[in-house]
């Protein structure tokens, strides 16, 4: 399981330092694959949200080290960053939910984390004015907008992940080779 979660974090960081900062590839990153496995497949609880989370902040301190050093645009850890997190976690909480014994649930949950997470992060940005939207429906709308390219990235990279993620783990972890639900 633990060469499983460094895969998972190189990975992730990967994508994150090559596709971050290009916003045509923003949002591209296997954070909510990780999160929706996590919650579908891996049956103890605590390491089904711990997964994601590890993940998320290994590739956050390491994104911010790069960016301590001049070698990345952004920094790694920011304000309000919990909020991304805290939605990782719903992610994590829908795979529970949805489980993973059919690739329907699969296709269910590659479509619903990613729009759960666009629908609350984007709601958050909107509410909490940091982006300056007005405070109305249409606003609210505008904060959508917005951020449609993020959310079509978002939707891609969990088709994608989420089925590499599940062949990864059925090889290193279960042994066996090939693409098997719970």
């Amino acid at each position: 399981m633990l060469l499983f979660t460094l895969i998972l974090v190189a990975i992730a960081t990967t994508c994150k330092f090559f596709f971050g900062p290009d916003l045509a590839w923003s949002g591209f990153s296997p954070f909510m694959a990780i999160a929706l496995f996590s919650g579908m497949i891996i049956r103890d609880r605590g390491v089904s949200f711990l997964l994601p989370l590890l993940a998320l902040f290994i590739s956050d301190a390491v994104i911010h080290v790069l960016y301590k050093e001049g070698f990345f645009p952004y920094a790694g850890f920011y304000d309000q960053q919990w909020k991304q997190y805290a939605i990782l976690l719903l992610c994590t909480l829908l795979g529970i939910v949805l489980k993973g014994r059919t690739y329907t649930s699969l296709v269910i949950g590659a479509i619903a984390a990613p729009t759960v997470f666009f629908l609350v992060s984007n709601f958050n940005v909107w509410i909490s004015q940091e982006v300056i939207y007005d405070q109305d429906f249409n606003g609210l709308m505008a904060c959508y907008t917005a951020a449609l390219p993020f959310y079509k990235n978002a939707l891609i990279a969990t088709f994608v992940f989420l089925p590499i993620i599940l062949f990864t783990y059925n090889y290193l972890v279960v042994r066996r080779p090939k693409l098997v639900l719970a």
